[in-house]
């Protein structure tokens, strides 16, 4: 499962930055004027995970394979944005196939860096941008209602349900809401993805603070926490300027340049952390002497559906799935110490994996 991240905010918050750092390259222009993104940037990035790096030596892996998690650099929104101003609807378009959307959000002062806004003031940002998804929903879900509600009339179960989920995000929408608001029961989840609202998708507010409040943030960032706690979304604080030095340095500088600003991990650890809390997942691994692997699987899944994230054929023909638990698999050196320990347990389909469970599935085709 590639999760996709949409990096979403105004022109010169830090978006191009703060994307070169977590990709890790330079391919997004950053520069001091609008639109610098013309094109979206996707980056591909492998997921932090030091278990992995405890396993592959405790399984003398050949080679280590990390989950992957792709990040979009949406070129920035201006006010009017649904309506064709600045880049216009093709950039909001970028946007529906991410799984989530991270709103970055400038927390820091600097003469040197104009706003398109002529002022800092991270919350009107996010204002701003919210205001323009919204507008960009209710346009698309308005088209719809005519055709479905002549479909629904004439007998069609489907439009029936799809115009009963547009009425339910148009209510939320035109009450001033995302449609992330509403109330979707378990049933119409997948009917309601397939609407593909802006407003719909978690939403991740990054505060981009300046050098010196990368460690405890500043007031702007404090509001822009409250917010996002008052939403009912995820924030994480970074520092994009930071960020794009630590890119750039070996893993024995990093660790060096981190302590010195009294930090622990880079902003993209947290990030990422953030951004698999907001969307439910977890990671379960495969470990031997060929490789080591991280897999990304929802929260609640089940023994055969994390084994489909490996092949489909592993979840059709799914016998047993072989399971120690990360902590055991390390304390007691690998598998042949966990099996004579009795701690490698046979889960069946009912199994639902946890959080870092190391596993071997037996399957028939």
């Amino acid at each position: 499962m590639a999760l996709k991240v949409a990096i979403v905010g105004l022109p010169n918050v830090g978006k191009s930055t703060l994307f070169n750092a977590l990709t890790q390259t330079a391919a997004a222009q950053a520069a001091n004027y609008p639109f610098c993104t013309i094109e979206p940037n996707v980056g591909d990035v492998a997921v932090p995970e030091p278990r992995l790096d405890v396993l592959a030596k405790i399984a003398k892996s050949k080679e280590i394979i990390p989950a992957r998690i792709n990040f979009v650099d949406v070129a920035g929104l201006v006010r009017g944005a649904s309506q064709g101003e600045g880049l216009g609807n093709q950039f909001l378009a970028n946007i529906r196939d991410c799984d989530a959307i991270a709103f970055v959000a400038r927390c820091f002062e600097d003469g040197d860096v104009t706003h398109v806004e002529g002022r800092v003031d991270p919350l009107a940002d996010l204002d701003i941008i919210e205001t323009e998804l919204m507008l960009a929903d209710l346009e698309s879900l308005e088209k719809r209602v005519s055709n479905l509600e002549k479909r629904a009339k004439g007998g069609d179960k489907e439009s029936a349900v799809t115009l009963r989920l547009v009425s339910l995000a148009l209510a939320e929408l035109n009450a001033g809401r995302p449609a992330r608001a509403a109330k979707v029961a378990d049933d119409d989840a997948r009917p309601w993805r397939m609407l593909q609202l802006l407003t719909s998708k978690p939403a991740l507010y990054v505060c981009n603070v300046d050098e010196a409040s990368a460690e405890r943030g500043n007031a702007l960032s404090a509001a822009v926490t409250e917010r996002a706690a008052r939403d009912g979304a995820k924030s994480v604080m970074i520092s994009a300027k930071i960020e794009s030095e630590i890119a750039q340095l070996d893993p024995e500088e990093r660790s060096e340049f981190l302590a010195t600003l009294g930090l622990a991990e880079p902003g993209l650890n947290r990030m990422i952390r953030e951004a698999y809390a907001l969307l439910g997942l977890q990671t379960y691994f495969t470990a031997g002497p060929k490789e080591s692997r991280a897999w990304t699987i929802p929260v609640g899944a089940t023994a055969p559906a994390a084994a489909g994230v490996i092949h489909t054929d592993f979840e059709k023909g799914f016998i047993r799935a072989e399971t120690i638990a990360y902590d055991d698999f390390v304390r007691l050196g690998g598998e042949a110490g966990a099996r004579e320990a009795g701690k490698l347990r046979a889960e069946g389909k009912d199994y639902v994996v946890r959080d870092g469970d190391v596993m071997h599935f037996r399957f028939n085709v």
